[in-house]
């Protein structure tokens, strides 16, 4: 039997509490895993029904039993059910075979006289049996003549069952007497106080399960099998259709936590905007959005809880495959193709500040199917769509949004708490389908511009910047994705700059290093807008350096710094977790926000005056208001350089006293002092003995003769890759030997092949990770600096080689299981890649 066998209803109620976070599936027994039969001994559950609850045990967050009237001892013998599923025998008297040592004496020795009692009751009754359970006994009347039956039931109920400390329990022909207050309603609580369930399923067939169906509220689901009357919401005729319940309810609670059609990270492509961000699938799938900015809550979703998180598809009506995907060159426009379909979308990029406008244009010569399924809020806001003439509108959400879609017919279904919007168009030869999604307005009246000559404006905002680039020789192309993608992660109006443009793609797959980085870290800011200032663009330098002077001037100095803020320069809100979504193939948890915010990193003065630097030298001047920021940032050092912290990596154990950290303190005031020699501009006269106190404490301390290296602190003899700034920053020369035998230490403990980690110690985090593709691009520049370019070229060969399709690098690699990792695209792998083509190039 098929799922299709099942009510429409019921199907719809199974797919929403599968995608709850903590899922608990209890089943009755007889009746429901297994067939009632005439004789009990004989009630063996259906094959199906076994492999789906041993298969949903074993899934992430989720829990099953089998909750019976069965003594625990029978029900584990006669069911054989796996380990995996938890037995409650007794009516839930029975959490373990143990149970019985628990029962005070007076319970034992009630139990002892209802022994007696009752077997004086049914004594000469053919057919009537007790069932001897250490908590309770059962009188079984189904194989009794009909008037001995009734007799036998009278008998007990008037006698027995009205006794002190006795707990009665009716079912079919059956009475189940207990010397302990006990039901499989107060059983189900029990189980969902255990493992904190958010939503609990129940199928049963008995009496006694309205019990449990009477602890069900919320977003719990009852099933009842069978006919009479119930407190279930839904209604099934037998134990074969409980097994299609539970065969779907695996399926649907699979898929929404593993994600099994994610596409790899790194295939997806960014679109991109003045001042947003969206992610699209290898086939045109519209996978992730955020509005009204690109760190404020998703309305697509996809890419962390499946299709319910929300997606806007378009695709043959006849499928296929994609033939490939690609950027128009020097655009932040993308094309998907197919046989004789094609899609294209871009952003609007001159859209008003609360505007986010993505428009998708079908072409070709074959039926496209469409589906539109907005889910704000990461899904946490119900949805109604309502068409219009043009187009649709998205109804109950504070922001406003509409599809602007002329001559679109579309059918509208809802899951009970969100719409959905289908429709199959025929593109003409010389008349594609346009649609235009805009959020942050209800306006659905066409655009002043025809649809053409606004994809050409699109083109020319990113097209006319990239052509002013001056590109090395090596990987041109690539480096201009690379600098049109950290274009794409910054916000023009405010300046700031996105670290990637995702939150929670993990750095393991199923694991829980899963963080936010769509706000400005300081360091990866001036990193980036740095790498793009060498590339000879000062423009976004200019824009990140406004937004941090508009941080400082809230500050009472530059050591108040925290390690990010908003794109608007804000305090982050406290780091939480969207439980109603199962993450990247089922890594979980999904946060928002970042406790790294908290956090003290001395190292983040360093990358900031470099980029001061930089643009002084390209603009042949230093501004006043840079100088002073670079002179507070040198006297900061002066007061906190010896200082430990948390360092580059975020690390969330105690803080340490870090090399990296006090190279960039090094840099901070060696930076400061060329400056001020440079621009004539004075400096305090002991700036120059700190920055050599600075130099000495790092090799007197960070040098560990053990290992023959710079290690990660100056406590311990862990390996960092970042400690490979010791040369890469000039604090000594690359030809120096420690540095060569650093390199050489790093090289051996954390390269492996295509990358490089960033370290192998413990960090308080469980779990793994990839290697990461800026550690990479470190080593090839430390390979350059010491003389090994051969080895140096190869490894960029392999960075390069882990780009997706359309250009595109996340955070890390996985070299063993040969897969991308962590957020996407990432701003720190694309500064490394430029480098290193500059570097290579020269």
């Amino acid at each position: 039997m098929t799922a299709e066998a099942l009510p429409a209803e019921l199907r719809r109620a199974i797919v929403q509490i599968a995608r709850t976070p903590r899922l608990l599936v209890a089943c009755d027994y007889d009746g429901t895993m297994a067939p009632i039969t005439e004789n009990p001994d004989e009630a063996r559950p259906r094959p199906e029904s076994v492999g789906a609850l041993r298969s949903l045990a074993g899934l992430h967050e989720t829990t099953t039993a089998v909750i019976s009237g069965r003594a625990l001892r029978d029900l584990a013998t006669l069911s054989r059910l796996p380990s995996e599923v938890h037995l409650v025998g007794s009516h839930g008297s029975e959490f373990d075979i143990g149970f019985v040592h628990e029962i005070d004496a007076s319970a034992r020795d009630l139990h002892r006289r209802l022994e007696t009692e009752l077997d004086a009751v049914i004594e000469g009754v053919n057919g009537a049996s007790l069932e001897i359970k250490p908590a309770s006994i059962a009188v079984h009347v189904r194989r009794a003549p009909r008037e001995d039956a009734d007799r036998i039931i009278d008998a007990v109920h008037n006698g027995p069952c009205t006794w002190e400390g006795v707990s009665t329990t009716d079912g079919k022909e059956v009475v189940e007497l207990s010397v302990i207050q006990t039901n499989k309603g107060k059983a189900l609580d029990t189980l969902r106080h255990q493992v904190g369930a958010t939503a609990a399923l129940f199928i049963g067939d008995d009496v006694t399960d309205e019990k449990a169906f009477a602890r069900l509220t919320g977003p719990d689901l009852g099933i009842k099998v069978g006919a009479g009357e119930s407190l279930a919401q839904y209604r099934i005729a037998n134990t074969e259709q409980v097994a299609t319940v539970l065969a779907f309810m695996l399926e649907e609670r699979r898929n929404w936590l593993y994600g099994e059609q994610s596409p790899p990270i790194e295939r997806l492509s960014m679109l991109a905007s003045r001042r947003s961000v969206a992610l699209v699938t290898p086939d045109a799938k519209l996978t992730w959005l955020c509005h009204p900015g690109p760190d404020a809550p998703a309305v697509f979703a996809d890419l962390l809880g499946g299709e319910s998180a929300g997606h806007f598809t378009i695709k043959p009506h006849r499928n296929g495959l994609p033939l490939g995907q690609r950027y128009l060159p020097n655009t932040m426009t993308v094309e998907t193709r197919w046989s004789r379909l094609l899609v294209t979308d871009y952003m609007e990029p001159d859209t008003l500040a609360h505007r986010t406008d993505i428009i998708r244009v079908i072409s070709g010569e074959t039926a496209a199917s469409i589906v539109f399924a907005p889910r704000p809020e990461f899904g946490g806001v119900p949805v109604r769509l309502r068409q219009e003439e043009d187009g649709l509108r998205v109804l109950g959400t504070s922001e406003p949004f509409v599809l602007r879609a002329p001559g679109v017919r579309w059918e509208i279904t809802s899951d009970g708490l969100h719409d959905t919007a289908t429709a199959l168009v025929q593109p003409a030869p010389d008349s594609p389908v346009v649609l235009e999604l805009r959020c942050g307005t209800d306006d659905l009246s066409p655009h002043e511009l025809p649809e053409r000559e606004r994809r050409a404006r699109a083109g020319a905002y990113w097209g006319s910047w990239a052509t002013t680039l001056k590109l090395p020789s090596v990987e041109p192309e690539l480096v201009a994705r690379s600098a049109l993608t950290l274009r794409g992660l910054a916000d023009a109006d405010t300046g700031g700059v996105m670290a990637a443009a995702t939150t929670s793609l993990p750095e393991e797959i199923g694991g829980v290093r899963n963080w936010d980085y769509r706000y400005c870290w300081i360091r990866d800011g001036a990193m980036t807008v740095r790498e793009l200032v060498t590339l000879g663009s000062l423009e976004e330098a200019d824009g990140f350096l406004r937004w941090l002077h508009g941080v400082l001037e809230t500050l009472a100095g530059p050591e108040r710094l925290h390690p990010l803020y908003t794109l608007a320069g804000a305090q982050l809100g406290a780091e939480a977790v969207i439980d109603s979504l199962p993450g990247y193939k089922g890594s979980r948890p999904v946060r928002v926000g970042n406790l790294a915010n908290h956090q003290v990193q001395l190292d983040v003065f360093g990358p900031v005056v470099e980029l001061v630097v930089t643009l002084a030298e390209a603009r042949g001047m230093l501004r006043d208001a840079d100088w002073e920021m670079v002179h507070a940032m040198a006297e900061a050092v002066q007061r906190r350089w010896s200082e430990p912290d948390h360092g580059v990596w975020e690390e969330r154990h105690m803080p340490r006293h870090r090399v990296y950290s006090r190279v960039m303190c090094w840099v901070t005031l060696d930076r400061a002092i060329k400056l001020a020699e440079v621009y004539n501009r004075p400096i305090p006269p002991e700036w120059a003995a700190l920055r050599d106190e600075i130099a000495a404490d790092v090799l007197e301390k960070g040098w560990n003769a053990e290992v023959q290296a710079f290690t990660t602190a100056y406590d311990g003899t862990d390996l960092d890759a970042a400690s490979l700034f010791v040369g890469l920053a000039g604090l000594v020369d690359p030809q120096d030997e420690r540095f060569q035998s650093t390199v050489t230490a790093i090289e051996a403990e954390l390269r492996s092949g295509s990358t490089v980690y960033r370290y192998h110690r413990d960090d308080g985090l469980p779990g793994g990770e990839g290697g990461f593709h800026l550690c990479a691009a470190w080593m090839i520049e430390a390979y350059l600096l010491t003389g090994r370019r051969t080895e140096a070229q190869e490894l960029f060969e392999q960075l390069v080689d882990a780009a997706g399709p359309t250009g595109l690098l996340p955070e890390q690699y996985d070299p063993i299981a040969e897969r991308s990792l962590g957020n996407h695209p990432q701003a720190y792998s694309h500064i490394g890649l430029i480098r290193c083509a500059r570097l290579l190039s020269e």
